[in-house]
């Protein structure tokens, strides 16, 4: 018998699995499922704060009112619920920002025409503005901010 050269069947299959391995985990650490829910959740932040932010100019404007649509209700600001497209766009924000799990995430900036934007506003009875986006994705509650 000579010296035979090549790789045992064992050595080729140890180096299948742990190559298999590795690829999972690259797999499972890359997500990009998990990867865009995390960018829609922090898309939906962002939104939030813009539009409290957009409600507190609003308010700093005129005398330190509110909108009058905003209720002590939480409710979707909407067409048909609250209404704050008018009120905000364009003078405080360029256009009214949408959940992105509704309509594709497409910006409202004709209020003239029905839209909904998964979002929802209230205030307390101590007069503080709440923005909620209910939506989320990862099991997180909703994203929310006060003022």
């Amino acid at each position: 018998m000579g010296n035979k050269k090549g790789f045992t069947l064992i050595e080729i299959l140890v180096s299948m699995g742990i190559f298999v391995l590795l690829v999972a985990i690259t797999i499972v650490a890359i997500s990009p499922g998990r990867q865009f829910s995390q960018a829609n959740n922090a898309r939906r932040q962002n939104d939030v704060l813009a539009i409290l932010n957009a409600v507190g100019q609003y308010s700093a404007d005129h005398g330190g009112t509110y909108p009058p649509s905003i209720t002590l209700t939480s409710t979707e600001i909407s067409k048909t619920g609250i209404d704050l497209c008018s009120s905000i766009v364009p003078l405080y924000l360029t256009a009214l920002p949408v959940d992105p799990g509704t309509n594709s995430g497409t910006t409202i900036t004709v209020c003239s025409g029905s839209y909904r934007t998964n979002y929802q506003i209230m205030k307390d009875a101590n007069n503080r503005i709440a923005v909620f986006a209910p939506g989320t994705e990862l099991g997180i509650t909703a994203i929310s901010a006060y003022r």
